[in-house]
């Protein structure tokens, strides 16, 4: 096991990387642009389901190849090969974005599903070299300090994005379509430079080489075991459940706020600044719930991230002013990174080291999964409805059947379960 610091922090580091593209395309300037400027002449409620379909689609592919993919990689030691095939395929649409010309949605939905792809698909093998840096006592502290460095760097380059959209001019930019196009090769330039000390660091245990057939069926034999043994593992299964139905509100939020800003009448410049509040406020407070986490418990954790973030959703769907939207940004902020750091944290708790890419494979699996129908009930309930606040408003029933779940949950019990059943 690798746990000194420079093993962790490259690991962290590679978050630092990858939310720039989190933050600067998937939250902040592509629903902007693409509603604004790729769908210049299409009506904004149709604008929405367009990009709620486009969301719901990337995450669909990753849903497919996923637990494959984990178990191959545990099977053949190519965590990290899987991960930086990943991420370049997403360094590569992120730059690609800055070719579309306006009007042109359907192209710019295409290369941002790639991006997508490549973005959650890296995300797989990231999570699953997380119990070989980690272990129990510290595990917490790392998950949380990945997405505390995503939240910092993500919101550094956001700034600087942001600020290169309001003064384009100094920049030697003719318009602000200039100045968006050009933080999408900003991303991919910052993704991969801050990708290079986890590859360059962080060690993988090395297997006995095999073929590309041998990987394959291999990787066939453990998906489909681990897949039996989930379902036998009733913890694990119930976990799994819960965070599938609680994330998907979580990524809903996330892919959907600005849009659905828009949709009630926000400017534009009031949402970037918004989220420029969830980056910097999500650092500290994404630490923070780290430490209460291991003070405390980390499933009791998760309820209080899960019952602010019901909360939220309620209180979107009546929302009259840009100040609330701001309230809701800090508060957004203040659970955003506790939830995704803690629920990976407790599910590496529960899972075998030697299986975490595969049973990884599964979490991100059911996590995209949550990503396909949480935009796809915003953009039918907006669609049925024409009413963006029901469509904002659906998410609250995933918070709490997610809730429901998790309450019967034990991560000790289930943990040995686990271990016994793999043997």
């Amino acid at each position: 096991m690798q746990t000194d610091k420079r093993t962790i922090y490259s690991w962290a580091l590679y978050d630092w990387a990858n939310s720039a593209y989190a933050t600067t395309v998937m939250a902040g300037f592509f629903p902007i642009f693409f509603k604004s400027y790729y769908s210049a002449d299409v009506e904004a409620t149709l604008s929405t389901v367009h990009l709620g379909f486009a969301n719901s689609i990337s995450s669909f592919i990753i849903v497919l190849i996923a637990p494959l993919l984990g178990a191959m990689a545990d099977s053949g030691s190519l965590k990290k090969r899987f991960l930086f095939l990943f991420a370049y395929l997403g360094i590569l649409m992120s730059a690609a974005l800055a070719l579309v010309s306006l009007g042109e949605w359907q192209l710019a939905a295409f290369i941002y599903i790639l991006g997508n792809v490549g973005f959650m698909g890296a995300d797989v093998f990231y999570d699953g070299l997380l119990p070989s840096i980690s272990d129990r006592k510290n595990v917490d502290y790392v998950s949380g300090l990945g997405f505390a460095f995503g939240y910092l760097g993500g919101g550094i380059l956001f700034s600087i994005n942001v600020l290169m959209l309001q003064n384009f001019s100094l920049f030697g930019l003719e318009s602000e379509a200039e100045a968006i196009k050009a933080s999408f090769i900003g991303v991919a330039l910052w993704w991969a430079l801050f990708s290079l000390p986890l590859f360059l660091f962080v060690e993988e245990k090395k297997r006995e080489p095999k073929s590309a057939t041998a990987l394959i069926k291999d990787g066939w034999f453990r998906l489909k075991n681990t897949f039996g043994k989930i379902r036998e593992i009733k913890g694990i299964f119930l976990f799994l459940l819960a965070y599938w139905l609680y994330i998907d509100g979580v990524d809903t939020i996330i892919r959907m706020a600005v849009d659905y800003g828009m949709a009630i009448g926000f400017d534009s410049k009031n949402l970037i600044f918004a989220l420029l509040i969830v980056q910097f406020v999500g650092f500290p407070a994404t630490l923070l719930f780290a430490k209460i986490a291991q003070l405390w418990d980390t499933k009791k954790a998760i309820f209080l991230a899960i019952g602010i973030y019901l909360f939220i959703t309620l209180w979107a769907t009546m929302m009259e002013k840009v100040y609330e939207f701001y309230i809701l940004a800090v508060m957004i902020a203040l659970v955003q990174g506790g939830i995704q750091a803690l629920s990976r944290s407790y599910y590496s708790k529960m899972i075998p080291k030697e299986h975490a890419a595969e049973f990884f494979g599964f979490y991100n699996f059911l996590g995209k999964f949550a990503a396909i129908l949480g935009p796809l009930l915003v953009a039918l309930v907006a669609l049925f409805t024409q009413n963006s606040r029901a469509s904002i408003g659906s998410v609250a029933i995933l918070f709490i059947l997610g809730a429901i779940l998790l309450y019967f949950v034990d991560e000790k019990k289930t943990a040995d379960e686990a271990k016994n059943a793999l043997k």
